[in-house]
């Protein structure tokens, strides 16, 4: 009884009476602040689904568009607002009807919403190219941008209206935002390997901010501790240096290890903090402690099901819902006992039953994929993306690549030392992670005979993993620039030679056929730890623009520094004699890839892809 009367004093002081706001901090999730609807965002199939939660019932599905991350009641009505990550738009829909309002389009890869408390103004992170839009909602327009740091992901509105709060998604800095002048105030910076902030959520009634994100230690090799676990606690009273608390998760309840932390939420009388954690499929609750130095108390884990990346509190603070993306499920928890109450589905698999266990695979940390619970395959390549590092290897420096694409740029890795996405069965089993392994017995060499068809799990891994297409570039929209034209013309000219070896649909000359091509491009002696080169494979150059660092040992942080300070000799590229005009062209061709859809024209070129 004393905790829901502590519930129902947080509502009373924070919102107004009987008709709290929906999510003022982005989430997969929203709950309506009359406490009715629930909004869940599955990524998988491009839809929203409308619940209502007195009949634990799917009211509607309604598409939106490619990848939806985010999604927000506006103010305290029913109208929703949710981001197309793929499609480059925010929608706006009617949770009563299911009708869908309007669109707004924007610039690149709209991540996180919130709205503010009375519906007026809608708050979206761009991640590229890390921009905050303010759009007003009933003329459904964009009416400001406001940059505030690279690849934002996490947005939440502070209560009073008069701050947002931003999540760099590969630093973990969380910035400060004036809503009423657009300017960056403040920013918390972490320790240089925090990275993969996707989410933040705020205390209502401290000056408190949770942040859940990872360090990627990229000096290590192994499980163990490469990639560790965090949720830190930003004082947003205090300034850049002076509080910010890295709460570390592998060891907050004993030597329980989790990974991935996704997505926190704090009930509306602040005194609870849940965190998911998309790798082991478990969550905490903790205490919130009042003493601004221990910060987070362990209170219960509760075991999830396949790669929660959601948790959000009902308004009155007596359930909590987590969405298990690859069950498609809503569970609801009682939030005094933690009991687990109903479970929703959502939506049905959109992905197809080999493609779902493939992706179930990617995400885990748990056997038989990882022997430790430390790491996964997605804690380097999210939802097919690179994690921004360069991590030491046995075999030397290597630069995280994206999948984009994969399929057709086979051989694998900078080396070219996987000719099957099976191979990576020696991954699984080797020291990064420990596993058990997918396929029942001694496996191949990779480069040997094939490990294809020797585990349908493996293959369903292979599968996925060659599914991730190349998004168009946000360069390109209305065709190519002046100067990116001028760029090309350049770039498939005989003096400079790039599309010698950055050829084809995919820009690249890497195939699956032996010998294998690989090319010394000068590179290789930059690195004392080097175990393979000085020959490496060609990556493909389609979605590079954001993709930095660039070369296989991450030495290059622009696109002009590997055409000039990373590009001594003329061995990767003939670029020494082109004027800085010239260069800038170049540049702006690269960061237009692609500029159209890659598939057509590699299937007309005989190209082969591989897709399991």
């Amino acid at each position: 009884m004393l905790l829901r009367f502590s519930v129902c004093i947080a509502i009373a002081c924070f919102v107004v009476p009987q008709l709290a706001q929906g999510g003022a901090s982005n989430s997969l999730l929203d709950i309506s602040g009359d406490g009715r609807l629930l909004a869940a965002v599955n990524r998988d199939n491009g839809s929203v689904s409308i619940v209502d939660l007195k009949a634990s019932k799917v009211l509607h599905e309604i598409p939106v568009g490619a990848k939806p991350e985010g999604v927000t009641f506006v103010g305290r009505s029913h109208t929703l607002a949710t981001t197309a990550y793929g499609d480059d738009k925010l929608v706006l829909l009617d949770a009563d009807s299911g009708n869908k309002l309007g669109e707004v389009e924007l610039f690149d890869e709209p991540y996180g919403v919130v709205s503010n408390a009375d519906g007026t103004k809608l708050y979206v992170t761009l991640e590229f190219p890390g921009q905050v839009v303010e759009i007003d909602v009933a003329s459904r327009q964009a009416i400001r941008t406001m940059n505030a740091g690279p690849f934002l992901r996490g947005v939440a509105l502070a209560a009073d209206g008069k701050r947002l709060y931003v999540t760099e998604y590969l630093t973990g800095a969380v910035v400060a935002v004036d809503l009423e002048t657009g300017e960056k105030i403040d920013r918390w910076q972490g320790s240089a390997s925090e990275n993969l902030a996707r989410q933040v959520a705020l205390n209502p009634r401290r000056p408190k901010a949770y942040v859940p994100h990872v360090r990627s230690r990229t000096n290590l090799n192994q499980g163990e501790g490469s990639i560790v676990p965090f949720v830190s606690v930003v004082d947003t009273a205090a300034g850049e240096g002076r509080r910010r608390k890295p709460v570390p998760m592998d060891s907050f309840v004993s030597i329980f290890v989790v990974a991935n932390p996704w997505e926190t939420a704090v009930s509306p009388d602040g005194r609870l903090l849940c965190a998911v954690f998309a790798g082991t499929d478990d969550m905490y609750v903790c205490d919130v402690v009042d003493d601004d130095y221990t910060e987070l108390a362990f209170k219960k884990l509760i075991r999830l099901g396949h790669n929660p990346r959601a948790v959000r509190f009902a308004p009155d603070g007596r359930t909590f819902y987590v969405y298990n993306t690859l069950d498609f499920t809503v569970v609801a928890y009682d939030s005094e006992t933690f009991s687990k109450g109903e479970t929703i589905k959502v939506c049905e698999n959109p992905l197809g039953d080999e493609n779902l266990r493939g992706k179930i695979l990617f995400y885990s940390a748990l056997q038989p994929m990882v022997g430790r619970r430390w790491i996964s395959c997605a804690s380097c390549h999210p939802d097919g993306d690179a994690d921004g590092r360069t991590w030491q290897n046995p075999e030397g420096l290597r630069n995280t690549t994206a999948l984009y694409g994969m399929a057709w740029t086979h051989p694998i890795h900078w080396s070219a030392d996987r000719d099957e996405s099976q191979d990576f069965e020696h991954t699984i089993r080797g020291q990064l992670m420990q596993g058990q392994g997918l396929i029942r017995g001694q496996v191949f060499e990779a480069l040997d005979r094939p490990n294809k068809g020797r585990s349908l799990d493996l293959d369903a891994l292979a599968a996925y993993s060659n599914a991730h297409k190349v998004p168009k570039s946000p360069f390109a929209r209305h065709g190519l620039s002046e100067a990116a034209t001028r760029g090309r013309e350049l770039f498939f000219s005989k003096e400079t030679r790039c599309a010698e070896c950055h050829s084809g649909a995919y820009f690249t000359d890497s195939t699956p056929n032996r010998p294998f091509k690989l090319h010394d491009v000068g590179t290789g002696g930059d690195d004392p730890s080097e175990k393979m080169g000085p020959k490496y494979d060609t990556p493909t150059l389609l979605g590079i623009y954001r993709t930095a660092p660039y070369l296989h040992h991450g030495r290059a942080t622009t696109l002009e520094e590997v055409l000039t300070t990373c590009n001594m000799g003329d061995r990767h590229g003939k670029t020494s004699q082109l004027s800085k005009s010239q260069i800038a062209d170049l540049v702006e061709f690269l960061k237009a890839l692609p500029y159209e859809d890659p598939e057509p024209q590699a299937k007309a070129a005989g190209l082969v892809k591989i897709e399991k």
